[in-house]
C-alpha cells in the first residue's frame, strides 16, 4: 500500500487515517471507488469463487475463450460484498471480480430476531429479509441458537462470510443458476441494512450493525 496513490476523496481520507474502520467509511456516503481502500480498513477480509464460467464464441479469426466469474467477500464479522467479471484469464478475471465485490461492500445488521431463543446474543437475523435476482428469490429467517444454518450451499457461503451464525432460509426459482441465488442472496443481507428499526427494537432484540469483535463459543457464550 505504500505506493498507493488515492485518486478519491474517500481514499484520501482513509489513507491520511481521518477514516479509520469500514462503517465510518460507508456512513460518509462517499463513492467507494478503490479496492485497496477495503484492503487498508479490513486487512482480514476473505474472498470465495461462486461460480467460474467458460464462454466459447466462433470468430472469424477462431475460437475466442473467454472466462465469467462471480466471487464473494466478506470478514465474517458484519461486512459482505459481491462481484463480477469477465475476462480472456482466469487468473486476472478473479482478481477483478474480488475486486468488483470490494466495491460493493455492505454493512449488515444481526441480532436475537427469534422468538424461540432470546439469548440476547447477535448470532442472527434480527428480522426476516427477502431478496430477489432473475427467477429467483431468498428468504431468511432469524434462528435460535444451536440451529447452523438451515440454508442452501450458496446461501451458506454468503451468511458464513457475512459472520451470522444461526439461520433459516429457503429460495424459489431456478436455484441451480448459482449467481442468481448468490444474488439475491446478497439482496437480502442487504435489506437488512436498509431497514429502520427503533431504539425498543434494537434494545430487544440486540441488534447490531456491522462489526460486533466478538465470537461465540457452542454452548452461546462470548469470547473476546
Amino acid at each position: 500500500m505504500a505506493d498507493w496513490v488515492p485518486k478519491t476523496r474517500l481514499g484520501q481520507m482513509v489513507l491520511n487515517g481521518e477514516i479509520t474502520t469500514m462503517s465510518a467509511a460507508l456512513a460518509t456516503k462517499l463513492p467507494l471507488r478503490e479496492p485497496q481502500i477495503v484492503d487498508i480498513l479490513l486487512p482480514d477480509l476473505k474472498d470465495e469463487v461462486i461460480k467460474l464460467n467458460m464462454v466459447q464464441r466462433m470468430t472469424d479469426s477462431g475460437r475466442r475463450v473467454r472466462f465469467a466469474v462471480t466471487c464473494v467477500v466478506g470478514n465474517g464479522d458484519g461486512f459482505i460484498g459481491i462481484g463480477r467479471a469477465k475476462g480472456k484469464e482466469v487468473g486476472p478475471s478473479i482478481k477483478k471480480a474480488v475486486d468488483n465485490a470490494k466495491l460493493n461492500i455492505i454493512e449488515i445488521k444481526r441480532g436475537c430476531g427469534s422468538w424461540q431463543c432470546g439469548c440476547g446474543l447477535p448470532h442472527s437475523l434480527p428480522f426476516e429479509v427477502a431478496g430477489s435476482t432473475g427467477s429467483v428469490t431468498v428468504t431468511l429467517k432469524p434462528a435460535p441458537r444451536g440451529v447452523s444454518l438451515a440454508v442452501g450451499d450458496v446461501a451458506k457461503q454468503l451468511l458464513t462470510l457475512a459472520g451470522v451464525k444461526d439461520s433459516w432460509g429457503f429460495a424459489r426459482g431456478n436455484t441451480k443458476t448459482k449467481v442468481n441465488y448468490a444474488m439475491a442472496t446478497f439482496e437480502a443481507l442487504k435489506l437488512t441494512s436498509r431497514m429502520r428499526v427503533t431504539d425498543d427494537q434494537e434494545k430487544k432484540f440486540n441488534i447490531v450493525s456491522g462489526p460486533t469483535g466478538i465470537s461465540y463459543s457452542e454452548s452461546g457464550s462470548q469470547e473476546e
